[in-house]
């Protein structure tokens, strides 16, 4: 790294780490997204009652914030396992946890990365920002879809 640009290395595997787990994370939220909408089409055709009606809109809700929290722990995989290839941190261990961490933009777990790639944490809460904001406006968007389906059954 000596003659680089001061932190061009670390912002070109930030960079390219987000865009690969935003690709990711879109990829994942559209097969959930068409996956729900098949569903949602045939309950809209089947005419349920709204008390049998929610528990399903519930639960499908609830599947699609676990599908999204499971997206997120292999995307902080990912930038875990880059932390690792780097040499950025030592244990395997430490480097999930330290990229949950930077990721859910909380950044109490004491750990911090070594020497020039301390960059690359601050670019991963970046990172994690853009990809809760992607998983929340989804649920909000299939909440909606949703409501207008229980709203429609009164």
């Amino acid at each position: 790294m000596d003659g680089d640009l001061p932190g061009l290395v670390e912002w070109v595997w930030g960079l390219s780490l987000i865009a690969l787990t935003i690709a990711i994370h879109a990829i994942g939220v559209v097969m959930i997204a068409l996956t729900q909408l098949r569903i949602r089409s045939r309950l809209a055709k089947r005419h349920l009652r709204l008390q049998y009606l929610t528990p399903i809109v519930i639960c499908l809700v609830a599947a699609a914030g676990l599908l999204l929290a499971v997206l997120h722990g292999i995307e902080a995989a990912i930038w875990a396992a880059a932390f690792l290839w780097l040499g950025a941190i030592d244990s395997p261990v430490d480097a999930i946890l330290y990229s949950l961490d930077s990721m859910a933009t909380r950044g109490a777990s004491g750990l911090t990365l070594q020497g020039p790639w301390r960059m690359m944490g601050a670019l991963e809460a970046v990172d994690g920002m853009l990809l809760f904001g992607i998983s929340t406006a989804f649920i909000f968007a299939l909440l909606q879809a949703f409501w207008s389906m229980l709203s429609g059954r009164h």
